[in-house]
């Protein structure tokens, strides 16, 4: 964590303990992703115990461990900064970007074709570069048309192998569509709203509280509106349920996100969104390593893609960093 005698807002106040020599930008966010591929591990042995919602509720509960006393220091940088553009973006982050997205990708897939669903969700990094060249004015950096190619057939290439999705157009034109890119609206564009607080000089580590504190009214509201009841099996191991929790909360939770906006300090909404693709493409491997999938020739090239992608916009963003230092 950063120092206490750091002044949050300044360009030090970022969190030096978060520094790794070596390692740019793109790369933070991508370590940040990763973390939340290895999710599954531990939300699906809690879900034989709790719902989604309970889960998500109390796992915000832990992290408010960290958020509250977090926020009690820096709440000084907030001073004279909040405004009506401020607290669109922290509401946009906590709410949109984690609860309403996470139902509404989740209800797509109830409601329609999973194919198109999943296909359609492909459209995140575009919305998320067009976020931020309108709302931003972040121009693109020179070859971006390219990485952004290769990322997307990547991801396809993740999704469905060479292998065409099994779906005909009536199946775009579905609720469930329509709940898919909604979802995609909203992960990308709090990416860039996560860009924008960062641009007002707020310090990753507020950041990262205030988006885990202001989602906890929400989620507490979504539990409750569920009517679902706190119950634990009869053989549930309390103090196993315990122990994964905790990792849920602190590993793919506390530390992915800090990782993620650590990274995003640094770098641009639109290069940030391809790195965050470091999140399905370990999700693959963690699905055939521990979960028994198979893993196919065409998931096995689109790992590799989207991994060459992020090391040569990692490379390019070294070298302009190198330039800009010498000039």
């Amino acid at each position: 964590m950063a120092n206490a005698s750091n002044v949050i807002g300044s360009k030090k106040g970022t969190g030096n303990a978060f520094n790794i020599r070596g390692i740019n930008g793109i790369w933070y966010v991508a370590l940040g992703a990763v973390l939340w591929g290895v999710d599954p591990l531990f939300r699906i042995l809690l879900l034989k115990s709790f719902t989604s919602a309970q889960i998500v509720f109390i796992e915000h509960v832990l992290l408010a461990c960290y958020a509250v006393p977090v926020f009690m220091k820096y709440r000084h940088a907030l001073a004279g900064k909040i405004t009506l553009a401020v607290i669109g973006a922290l509401l946009f982050i906590s709410w949109g970007g984690s609860a309403v997205a996470t139902i509404l990708f989740t209800s797509a897939f109830a409601h329609g074709n999973a194919n198109a669903v999943l296909l359609l969700q492909k459209l995140q990094p575009l919305f998320a570069i067009v976020l931020a060249r309108f709302l931003l004015k972040e121009a693109l950096p020179p070859k971006f048309s390219a990485y952004i190619a290769v990322a997307i057939i990547g991801t396809y290439l993740l999704t469905f192998g060479f292998a065409l999705p099994d779906l005909g157009w009536s199946d775009l034109g579905t609720l469930s569509c329509l709940f898919s890119i909604m979802a995609a609206m909203l992960w990308g564009g709090s990416t860039v709203m996560g860009k924008f607080l960062l641009q007002k000089d707020f310090s990753f580590h507020l950041v990262t509280a205030m988006r885990f504190l202001l989602a906890l009214p929400l989620l507490l509201g979504i539990m409750v509106a569920s009517g679902d009841a706190f119950h634990l099996n009869s053989e549930a191991n309390i103090a196993f349920l315990i122990v994964n929790l905790l990792f849920q909360a602190f590993f793919p939770g506390l530390l992915s996100m800090l990782l993620y906006y650590k990274g995003l300090s640094s770098t641009k909404a639109s290069m940030a969104t391809l790195a965050e693709l470091a999140f399905p493409a370990v999700g693959v491997f963690i699905n055939w390593w521990a979960f028994g999938y198979t893993l196919t020739l065409g998931q096995f090239v689109g790992f590799l893609l989207i991994w060459s992608t992020l090391w040569l916009m990692s490379t390019r963003q070294t070298l302009a960093s190198a330039e800009n230092t010498i000039a």
